[in-house]
């Protein structure tokens, strides 16, 4: 190779970059060179040149790609096995951007065969993902997808091991792949650790992307986060007046135990045996009533006490005393005392219902459907009906107003009409006076159970509203959508209070914090979010999911937060220190709902497969022993009942005040036409 032809091969490289002015200074001095007579080849590295040029050749031979991610794949599926799980998560990232580098070159064609000739490998973790760069068929395409747009301005994150670091560099450098190489460098954040590998089985934690660097999500997440419970809350009320009983029924005990010691000089024998029939009946009194046993059983009670950011609405006498009544009759439950369900079927739905809401005494009942409509059925005039108990949507000719949802006929529902697209979600305030539902048509709308009416109409995102939610307290709601923003409200303003931008997708599903402080946001970009209500920033992000999230669910103390996504799995979330308790696996379809027990000692799943789960969450919070981290199963939550349906995937649940759990779905067409 002749200096000429060296000269020559740099200059076509930074003309093809686009460095103009770097190309003239380049022949400018090439000129002045030739002129003084000198040999230009004094300020050209040879070595770099051919490192340009071959650099050149890769970029115009689109066949590099695809042999550079073969060796790349039989080299990480060939390595030592302690080392291959870690070394095949880099594989997924590095081929979905071969792929898109190709696409955005112009070569379609290649793009496809190198698309479908490796996408197997990747199917079973990433099947959604793929689906949706199966359409990407043009360079255009990468700019208006937004999936494909946020993974080309994104980073993945992958944590490794120090020697499978090592390896994947040696390797690189020996083969000198530039294209692979210009990848991992490009789209990838290695977070290296040293000693072992880590399992397989906590894969689904280290893969992950992210807007931001992880660096930014690290001091994000060291934000301080209040995570106890409102103070003067009507649990606190009762929990003093219970302290105070407590106190005195010790007294009596102490009272009494005098009395047994002196019997015990007479009969020690009897003594024991009087003891433990007054301990056997204390327990089942207390078990029939549904008291618990020990304060410290409900963790409720631990949590410290915060001050609200926002302004409390004040709650009646009436319904103060009523809800202190159900907390009084509440059922203690454990892993040994688990609730009774009630499940409401909706049936002959023809595919239309699109969500459930149940009211927190379960007394009502709400669907959302496709034909805009909103449907709420009470369960007092339901049962009043004979023969007829179960939720119907057919054959159903009575007619109703539609602005104010009257009825002139015989309906075993109240008919509320106003929206233009079609109901994606509906929620109960805690009183069950009003009901709040979102939809397709961008807008958020509030009705009166009392007056069976749409009283306000909240017009705020740009795009469908997937889901809105009443703050524990009332008068709030949160709200998500489309436009990839959370935003809340007051009953009182049309206009949101406050806006929370930040996901990279679609914000599927939203929940509020016990404490009115804070909301969770769970998002196609499979990141749940944590942000302050007052100011609107991120104060959380967890990171661990393999797909879009579904729904949430906060612990009744605020300590924990649990999050199901579409492919079946629940994370459970420390939201002081933002990191993944436990993962939850047991489902084979969409999480669509979860709830936790009022004291927070167990948690219930609902989803597309037709079952509800029960969890244990108090086992899964103690401190790991020693025996369970060598076996690998540490903070790992213990399933302890699974509850089918004949074939009704289950769209909500809700605890009780006093901890009856409601459930609520619709019959599917298979089991129907059965």
């Amino acid at each position: 190779m002749d200096e000429e032809q060296i000269a020559n091969f740099v200059s076509a490289y930074l003309k093809k970059k686009g460095f103009k002015e770097t190309e003239q200074a380049f022949q400018e001095e090439l000129r002045q060179n030739k002129t003084n007579s000198s040999s230009s080849s004094s300020s050209i590295d040879i070595d770099f040149a051919k490192h340009l040029l071959a650099f050149s050749e890769v970029e115009n031979i689109p066949a590099r790609y695809l042999e550079g991610y073969s060796k790349l794949r039989s080299w990480a599926y060939n390595s030592l096995d302690l080392y291959k799980h870690e070394l095949l998560r880099v594989l997924y990232p590095v081929f979905i951007h071969c792929f898109m580098d190709l696409v955005a070159k112009g070569h379609i064609q290649e793009a496809r065969t190198f698309f479908n000739r490796f996408r197997e490998d990747h199917e079973m973790m990433h099947l959604r993902d793929l689906q949706k760069l199966e359409g990407v068929l043009s360079p255009s395409h990468l700019e208006e997808m937004e999936f494909a747009h946020s993974l080309r301005q994104s980073k993945v994150n992958i944590k490794i091991c120090q020697y499978s670091y090592e390896m994947l560099l040696q390797y690189l450098h020996k083969t000198q792949t530039t294209v692979i190489l210009g990848i991992i460098n490009e789209r990838i954040n290695f977070q290296v650790f040293p000693g072992q590998p880590s399992s397989i089985s906590d894969d689904a934690e280290l893969v992950t992307l992210t807007g931001s660097t992880q660096d930014t999500a690290n001091q994000i997440n060291k934000k301080e986060v209040q995570w106890g419970l409102l103070e003067d809350s009507l649990e606190e009320r009762l929990e003093k007046a219970a302290g105070l009983l407590s106190d005195s029924e010790k007294a009596e005990g102490e009272i009494k135990d005098g009395d047994v010691d002196e019997n015990k000089k007479r009969s020690t024998e009897g003594g024991k045996q009087g003891a433990s029939i007054k301990k056997v009946k204390k327990d089942k009194t207390a078990g029939a009533t549904g008291k618990p046993l020990r304060a410290e059983a409900n963790s409720a009670s631990m949590a410290p006490r915060v001050k609200p950011e926002l302004a409390l609405p004040i709650i009646s006498t009436e319904v103060e005393q009523s809800i202190l009544e159900d907390l009084r009759n509440r059922v203690q439950l454990s892993s040994v005392a688990l609730p009774s369900v009630s499940f409401y079927t909706f049936i002959n739905t023809r595919n239309g219902l699109n969500c459930s809401s149940i009211s927190h005494d379960g007394a009502l009942v709400a669907g959302g459907f496709s034909d805009s409509s909103l449907k709420v059925w009470d369960m007092a005039k339901l049962g009043q009906q004979a023969g007829n108990t179960v939720l119907q949507d057919e054959n159903d000719m009575s007619t109703s107003d539609p602005v104010t949802g009257h009825t002139s006929g015989k309906r075993s529902y109240t008919l509320f009409q106003g929206h233009s697209g079609p109901v994606h979600a509906a929620t109960f305030s805690p009183i069950g006076d009003f009901v709040l539902s979102s939809s397709a048509d961008t807008t958020i709308r509030l009705w009166s159970t009392k007056l069976n009416a749409n009283l306000v109409c909240y017009k705020g995102h740009n795009y469908p509203v997937w889901d809105v939610q009443f703050s524990p307290v009332g008068h709030y709601f949160a709200s998500c959508s489309h436009d990839r923003t959370a935003r809340i409200w007051s009953m009182d303003r049309i206009q949101p209070l406050r806006i929370m931008a930040g996901h990279l997708s679609d914000v599927d599903c939203v929940q509020w914090h016990a404490n009115c402080n804070y909301i969770a946001t769970g998002s196609s970009d499979k990141t749940v979010r944590l942000w302050d209500v007052q100011n609107g920033e991120c104060v959380r992000i967890f990171i661990g999911h393999r797909s879009m999230i579904l729904s949430l669910a906060m612990s009744p103390d605020g300590r924990f937060m649990a999050s199901g996504d579409e492919d079946g799995t629940i994370m459970m979330w420390d939201l002081s220190t933002g990191r993944c308790v436990t993962p939850l696996i047991g489902h084979t379809s969409c999480v669509w709902t979860l709830a936790f027990s009022c004291e927070g000692s167990l948690l219930a799943s609902g989803s597309a497969d037709c079952t509800v789960k029960l969890w244990d969450v108090t086992s899964s919070t103690k401190p790991p022993r020693t025996d369970e981290n060598k076996s690998g199963t540490a903070n790992r939550l213990r399933s302890l009942k699974t509850l089918p349906t004949k074939s009704t995937p289950v769209y909500s649940l809700r605890f009780s005040r006093r901890n009856l759990l409601f459930a609520a779905g619709a019959l599917s067409k298979s089991a129907s036409t059965a």
